[in-house]
């Protein structure tokens, strides 16, 4: 008999044994018969059914490398039972090793049953177990799939939910420290406490702000914008500032060339800025000179940010802009309080949700350099669908907001200390 025909005869045995296995693994053995076996028969089925169509060497090629890509009905229904598959075990606590492991033990029943039905081997067989091979490939791939985005999303639901709810109880100890520094005026042990309280509860606020822009990210939109009338050099000189403020030992250079309006979400663009000159700052020459430059070409602002020092390995630079990927060789030093590796990614989403572009080079010789092209007009796309609120992270933006004013001019501007 050949396998597909064994198959669609012995459903039932063959799910025993799935049922029985899955049942000796810890979250199984709370789970019912139904729940065990959930759609292990629509795979099954789909697979057999997928072994008596024809397919030609591209498509065999793929499916072995478990991509799917016959194309016919019952491939399609076998992505769909395994994508069901894999979220349904998310959902029942299985960890990854346990569904692959599940994926094994089907195998390993199934060529078990069918060989000890058979009287002797037959030259088709190679050709049998071949395409059944190929079909759990194909499933395995989508139930691993659709697991992971599953634990992802629910990963990211719960940072959203978290950060959201740590929200209040920060305002109020910011709340409850501005109101004793009053009655405590005159006494420095007090004010120097209440100045720690203020710099531990800004890094906190910051940490949160990442967490929801990093799961808002993930949970099926993009970053959230709220446009409008933007001076990127007002916000550039006003970044500058402040971190010349709050690193009076170092040497920021700015520098504003041509007409740097344009129609963007200004608080959003202001976690750009801050985020590329904090990462310079702190991962560049600490005796090197730190450098915000912004810049228009035609109907494009450049803003590029520039520091001095060791060059970010070349491995790392196609991974840079990956969440919770951090470069630092005495990271263990010069680890900013509120940051776990989030800014440069924020830094690409903002960028990205506003039409535009950002890259680094990095060498020993020039140094190491972010550059972000942003479209000056707001995309047209955005004109007809409105902009996305930033419900998720309101935060974030309200805590930027920026007037801006008309300009009165263009020309080049530069400021250093």
């Amino acid at each position: 008999m050949r396998l597909r025909e064994f198959i669609l005869e012995n459903v039932q045995p063959i799910l025993s044994e799935w049922e029985a296995f899955a049942g000796s693994l810890a979250p199984g053995a709370k789970m019912t018969k139904l729940a065990l076996r959930d759609d292990a028969e629509s795979i099954l089925l789909a697979a057999a059914r997928d072994m008596q169509v024809g397919q030609s060497g591209v498509q065999q090629t793929s499916k072995s490398q478990g991509h799917g890509g016959a194309g016919g009905a019952e491939s399609e229904r076998l992505d769909d039972a395994s994508a069901l598959h894999g979220v349904g075990r998310a959902g029942s606590g299985f960890d990854i090793l346990e569904v692959v492991s599940e994926y094994r033990a089907l195998r390993a029943s199934v060529l078990r049953l069918w060989r000890e039905s058979l009287p002797q081997p037959d030259i088709d067989d190679i050709d049998d177990i071949t395409r059944f091979n190929e079909s759990m490939d194909q499933s395995l791939a989508t139930a691993v799939g659709s697991y992971s985005r599953r634990v992802d999303q629910s990963r990211r639901m719960f940072l959203a939910v978290l950060s959201h709810d740590l929200r209040n109880p920060l305002t109020c100890i910011r709340m409850a420290a501005l109101v004793i520094s009053r009655s405590a005026e005159g006494n420095a042990k007090a004010s120097r406490l209440l100045s720690q309280i203020e710099t531990n509860a800004d890094a906190i606020r910051r940490l949160i702000d990442d967490l929801i822009d990093f799961a808002s990210t993930g949970l099926g939109s993009a970053m959230p914008l709220t446009r409008g009338p933007v001076d990127l050099e007002r916000l550039g000189r006003e970044v500058v500032d402040a971190s010349r403020t709050a690193h009076p030992g170092r040497t920021l250079r700015f520098h504003a060339d041509g007409d740097l309006a344009g129609h963007w979400d200004a608080g959003r663009l202001r976690q750009v800025v801050s985020n590329l000159v904090g990462n310079a700052l702190q991962h560049g020459s600490e005796t090197g000179a730190v450098g915000l430059s912004l810049a228009s070409e035609g109907a494009t602002a450049v803003l590029a940010v520039h520091n001095e020092g060791a060059p970010i390995p070349s491995e790392l630079l196609a991974t840079i802009f990956d969440p919770l990927v951090r470069y630092a060789p005495d990271a263990a030093v010069r680890r900013v309080p509120g940051s776990v590796g989030l800014g440069l990614y924020i830094v690409r989403e903002i960028v990205v949700a506003h039409g535009g572009t950002v890259d680094v080079v990095s060498t020993a010789q020039e140094g190491t350099t972010f550059t972000a092209r942003l479209p000056r007009a707001q995309p047209a796309e955005d004109d007809k669908h409105g902009d996305t609120k930033a419900a998720a992270s309101g935060g974030a933006a309200s805590n930027c907001a920026l007037p801006t004013p008309g300009r009165s001019g263009a020309g080049k501007r530069s400021a250093e200390r």
